[in-house]
């Protein structure tokens, strides 16, 4: 295999690990509210305390990794997830859960900051990108099929993320001691950021792109379980479908590429996905409940990796991607609090429509950046770095999010 085809495992590891939080916060969030004395609304805050560590790391480290070493603050991140998660997992005073999610949560976003930077210096962030969300949506569906099954508490998803950031760690050994250079690339000593305009368009859209999505995905459990009144385990089910449905979207994204350039997936992809929104939000059974939740779920991952892409395309060395992820995960760790107040001050189907309003309002300038970005060359086979635009992902969650992905 070509150096250029060589797969950074590192990098995908580091991926998956940072984004696992954000993708199985509904699971976490729901645990926390059943399993310790916390009302749905103060979980929710939980779950955005822990998001909020994470976009706090990446803001403080954006401009930091290369400095510092990749391999040295990757170590810092997973020995922090573990520590974080992990104490959580072992108390039930709510205190110390609520200090070891924001630990957590620093240490996600630090491994995703290492994982951000390495992967926008690659060749085809692109491809790296996509084995990322692979990686952490089939985790993370696996984790939603079995923890129903392991008994209450919210000990569960916290200890599965604190025990993968412990599986990570020896791939550690195999990161550059600073972050590596882009192949074939003399890379340039830092400067200031360039594409300045489009970058702060893309940061500032982006809070408010990820919040609606984590809001459903905050509060998706509840949804299933109140609304729709599915058992825990169907509820868990649907989210292991639904993010193998993700799976399947993140590699036809990879297969597709840079094929339909990068306006349609994001400016069509994020008004498909207010409608997933809405649908979602106003479940009252399992079908319409699934139906949502799968549809969501299938283009969520998709429209992220482009929107991850684009900001790695506007600075080679990473710091976009970095800046733009942070700025992401402001608004994922806003999403659980902003989801649980409007259902309750609301109702789930009147949460659903403000937060589709608020994609529509915001996919405008994140078409806007794309557009203008899709003027620029698209990279061929042995293209320098600088002179590229990647064309999609470049991660998750997770929120969340999925993050965030899921939800982040």
């Amino acid at each position: 295999m070509s150096a250029a085809r060589t797969t950074p495992w590192p990098l995908v590891a580091l991926f998956t690990a940072g984004y696992l939080a954000p993708y199985l916060l509904p699971t976490t969030v729901g645990r926390l509210d059943s399993g310790l004395p916390l009302t749905a609304t103060q979980a929710g805050a939980v779950g955005s305390a822990l998001l909020l560590g994470s976009a706090t790391a990446g803001f403080l480290l954006a401009s930091r990794v290369e400095r510092i070493g990749a391999r040295r603050l990757a170590r810092l991140g997973l020995a922090l997830a573990l520590l974080g998660y992990g104490g959580a997992a072992l108390t039930g005073v709510v205190p110390a859960v609520v200090a070891g999610a924001v630990i957590g949560g620093f240490g996600s976003g630090t491994i995703t900051a290492v994982a951000a930077s390495g992967i926008a210096a690659q060749r085809d962030p692109h491809r790296t990108t996509t084995l990322g969300l692979l990686g952490v949506s089939a985790l993370a569906a696996a984790l939603c099929l079995t923890i129903p099954h392991l008994g209450p508490g919210h000990a569960q998803p916290l200890a599965a993320i604190a025990l993968t950031a412990l599986a990570v760690w020896p791939l550690t050994s195999r990161l550059p001691a600073s972050a590596p250079a882009a192949p074939h690339t003399h890379r340039a000593p830092a400067t200031r950021l360039p594409h300045l305009r489009a970058g702060l368009l893309l940061a500032a859209a982006m809070p408010c792109w990820s919040l609606a999505q984590n809001a459903l995905w905050g509060v998706s459990g509840r949804i299933g379980l109140t609304q729709a009144g599915l058992s825990e385990s169907a509820v868990g089910a649907v989210f292991a479908v639904a993010l193998v449905a993700g799976l399947l979207g993140v590699t036809g994204a990879g297969a597709l590429g840079p094929r339909f350039g990068r306006v349609a997936p994001i400016g069509a992809g994020t008004a498909l996905i207010a409608g997933c929104i809405v649908l979602s939000a106003s479940a009252t059974g399992l079908t319409s409940f699934a139906a949502g939740e799968i549809a969501w779920n299938t283009l969520y991952p998709i429209v992220l990796s482009y929107l991850i892409g684009l900001a790695a395309s506007l600075d080679p060395q990473g710091r976009w991607a970095v800046l733009v992820g942070s700025a992401s995960s402001l608004g994922t760790a806003a999403g659980p609090l902003t989801g649980s107040v409007l259902a309750a001050q609301a109702g789930f189907p009147v949460m659903g429509a403000v937060l589709a309003a608020g994609l529509l309002v915001v996919a405008v300038p994140m078409t806007v950046v794309a557009r203008a970005a899709g003027r620029r060359p698209l990279p061929v086979a042995g293209t320098a770095v600088e002179t590229a635009v990647v064309e999609i992902p470049v991660d998750s969650p997770a929120p969340l999010a999925r993050e965030t992905t899921p939800a982040a």
